[in-house]
């Protein structure tokens, strides 16, 4: 007997649960920072060089497009940094259980929002 696979494979269809988006998110974050430290190790390089150096960055970061950037490389921080510790929990049994997994994915999910909100008050 043949088993009957799905012929149509809509992906706008599928419900994640928050953990999973968390997760996915989580990824999401990790290779942000990696793509975007180098820019920022560039940046802090040039305004180290001297005085025109520090002109030359002040003037990257004064760009719309820079701050945008730097809006999204705060979030992937904030959401890297509270997920990994909700990781780190999980892995000791500490909120591993259904009701708070799904309660600190939400926790970390809010909280880098809130953190990445706070960043538009300090670069616009």
């Amino acid at each position: 007997m043949k088993a009957s696979r799905p012929t149509f494979f809509n992906l706008t269809q599928i419900q994640l649960p928050v953990g999973a988006c968390t997760s996915i998110a989580h990824r999401i974050s990790g290779m942000l920072l990696a793509v975007g430290t180098p820019f920022g190790i560039y940046l802090l390089d040039l305004s180290l060089r001297g005085p025109q150096g520090y002109a030359r960055a002040g003037a990257l970061l004064d760009r719309t497009a820079i701050k945008i950037l730097l809006l999204l490389f705060i979030w992937a921080l904030a959401h890297h940094l509270l997920a990994g510790l909700r990781h780190l929990l999980t892995d000791i049994d500490i909120g591993s259980e259904l009701r708070p997994a799904r309660a600190s994915a939400w926790a970390v999910n809010c909280g880098a929002a809130v953190i990445a909100l706070l960043g538009i008050g300090a670069l616009f």
